[in-house]
């Protein structure tokens, strides 16, 4: 993290100096062009254009030329030390990070099959993001055949996030009365704060949407148990329509965050109907190894500094554990009470007959034991 910090200082040192430099160069240049607006038309006034210039205005000229000049110089020095701020900037890059993190790779984890569900998962990635065109390249080039049905999840929450970020209701609450039921069964509040949203932006337009937000609030009834108190608050608001919502105590319901926490609402809800993740695993992976990689790149040097053949040599583990934070907890984690080691795929964890859990390891360690 101070690695970043330091870098970051840099970077916006160069950009501090960018404003500084565009500013200056702005104020500068129509400094110039003023002046020789000025002359220009000293000069045109003068009458025929075929009679020479009397010495006072050649000498202007010439002082006019050589202004341009130096301040052409000028601004190109200046931005001649903008350069040598960018290249710190890479000097400050090439310090505090490895530039080299093929130490710690594994030989052989990108053969075919592994490099076939890298290109999925980041077709995946791009169809969350709404790049379909890109997604869709990526599996001409790389010779994936992607089920259609897998793209039109991504293909309707990015239409309806897309809608919902310019303030359109209409497609998302079309969704969730569609998916009413299974929203429901998820205890979801996504269609209530739809609605809500929705009569909020009735209240704004005054008296003059009052009987049309009274004809709506009918919409509130699926949800009057749950919600009751939010109902209430909003059915209160309408006493101030006429002096206006922003002049009255529920100025709170106005507040423009709510618009960010329904897109957020959506895609958490939506992603756990189609039975996906909310965040891209894509970019959990690589935050992930983002965390993880100044650990393993000090723990790879002290191997090869101490020589110590075969701790680095399994495929599916690694030689110390590495704290991601509670972010990426996604499941729990067992681990053997005897043996002190977590339980894996190829040893799992084992209940026996008292009750007692242990690793399958610890359990043949004991059978071999006559215990």
């Amino acid at each position: 993290m101070d690695q970043c910090v330091n870098v970051e200082r840099e970077l916006e040192k160069v950009l501090q100096k960018f404003a500084s430099y565009g500013q200056h160069c702005d104020r500068t240049l129509e400094e110039l062009i003023e002046y020789t607006s000025g002359l220009k038309q000293e000069i045109s006034q003068t009458g025929d254009r075929d009679i020479e210039l009397s010495g006072t205005l050649s000498l202007v000229l010439s002082q006019c030329c050589k202004r341009i000049k130096d301040t052409v110089q000028k601004l190109a020095s200046d931005h001649k030390d903008i350069h040598s701020s960018v290249s710190r900037v890479g000097k400050a890059i090439d310090k505090n990070f490895d530039s080299d993190i093929s130490s710690v790779g594994i030989e052989g984890c990108w053969q075919s099959e592994s490099q076939r569900i890298l290109s999925e998962v980041m077709v995946e990635h791009f169809f969350r993001q709404g790049m379909l065109d890109v997604a869709e390249e990526l599996c001409q080039e790389a010779g994936l055949c992607i089920d259609p049905s897998q793209k039109e999840p991504f293909v309707e929450l990015n239409r309806i996030l897309e809608a919902l970020r310019v303030r359109d209701l209409r497609p998302a609450l079309e969704w969730a009365v569609a998916n009413r039921e299974m929203l429901m069964a998820q205890k979801s509040s996504l269609e209530f704060k739809l609605h809500r949203l929705y009569f909020i932006s009735l209240l704004m337009g005054g008296t003059a949407n009052q009987k049309e937000a009274l004809q709506y609030a009918k919409n509130f009834q699926p949800f009057a148990v749950n919600h009751q108190k939010d109902i209430q608050v909003l059915m209160g608001s309408l006493v101030y329509l006429q002096q206006g919502i922003e002049n009255s105590p529920y100025v709170h319901l106005l507040d423009s965050n709510q618009w960010a926490d329904i897109c957020d609402i959506f895609t958490r809800d939506a992603c756990a109907l189609q039975g996906l993740s909310v965040e891209s695993p894509l970019s959990v992976s690589f935050s992930a190894g983002c965390v993880a990689l100044p650990a393993l790149i000090n723990i790879k040097a002290v191997i090869e500094q101490r020589q110590c053949t075969g701790v680095w040599n399994q495929k599916d583990e690694l030689p110390i554990e590495v704290e991601l934070g509670k972010k990426c907890w996604y499941h729990s984690v067992f681990a053997c009470p005897i043996l002190r080691q977590q339980t894996t795929d190829n040893n799992p964890p084992m209940k026996l007959v008292c009750g007692h859990i242990i690793s399958r390891d610890a359990l043949n360690k004991m059978i071999s034991g006559s215990k």
